[in-house]
């Protein structure tokens, strides 16, 4: 999910937020005024339906840059940095900040900063973090927007084009498992308007992505947006249980 992007400007500071699931929101901050993290963290919120902004993420998942007037030579330099849990997000990093190759220096890690086993408390309440929902989110932000003026900005992104995130949990690829995902993809692409991701997990492979889901039997669909979380057990032929589960039977779009 991507809103409008504007170029980027000639300097110009950047803030990169991740969930550890690995979904991105991020900001572009000509002014160099701005403290951000507290926006990013809102909209976050806002886009995984989440219970309360999540600052315990703050700083162990963020990289900043930084494009500078260096005045002795008159050129612009380039300082990047990223916290170790984000450094294997450089590719990732250098695309939505157009800095080619660049090497992104390690930020230091202080003893105590943030505790992962602290950090693991939060993941029953905030269990949209550690999923990956294929986010790659700018939020637009100018030096004279007040807070609430930039949260309202936020929250209208995902009603307009909030999308379906849909797990599909298979045991091994059988030739079942190939008629079923060609079922379901017939299906989705029928009858829901939305856009959506699907994404196949074989739990003989990924038991962990079993157990955080909850799943004990196979084939198992799950639907993680929009909420409330819905899945389905078994049997993937009955075009009517999926559309109830997805929520999308009523609507003027289905016909049996």
């Amino acid at each position: 999910m991507n809103p409008n992007k504007s170029p980027l400007p000639e300097l110009f500071k950047g803030i990169a937020l991740f969930t550890p699931g690995g979904d991105l929101i991020y900001c572009i901050d000509s002014s160099k005024k701005g403290r951000w993290h507290s926006h990013l963290c809102s909209a976050l919120q806002s886009i995984l339906d989440l219970p309360e902004p999540p600052h315990f993420l703050v700083p162990l998942y963020t990289a900043t840059i930084d494009h500078w007037l260096d005045p002795r030579t008159g050129k612009v330099k380039t300082f990047a940095e990223a916290y170790p849990a984000v450094m294997r997000h450089q590719a990732l990093l250098n695309a939505i900040f157009n800095t080619g190759n660049l090497v992104w220096q390690k930020t230091p890690w202080h003893e105590g900063l943030c505790d992962s086993m602290v950090l693991a408390t939060y993941r029953s309440n905030f269990e949209q973090l550690w999923e990956n929902h294929d986010l790659i989110v700018r939020l637009e932000v100018s030096e004279k927007s007040t807070d609430s003026q930039t949260l309202s900005t936020v929250q209208q992104m995902p009603s307009q084009t909030q999308p379906y995130i849909l797990r599909l949990f298979v045991a091994g690829h059988t030739p079942n498992t190939e008629n079923t995902l060609q079922s379901l993809h017939g299906l989705l692409e029928k009858y829901l308007g939305s856009p959506y991701t699907l994404k196949v997990i074989d739990v003989l492979t990924h038991p962990e992505q079993a157990e955080i889901h909850q799943v004990s039997a196979t084939p198992t669909l799950v639907k993680l947006l929009p909420k409330p979380t819905r899945r389905i057990v078994g049997d993937m032929n009955s075009k009517e249980r999926i559309l109830q589960m997805l929520g999308i039977l009523n609507k003027s779009n289905y016909s049996s």
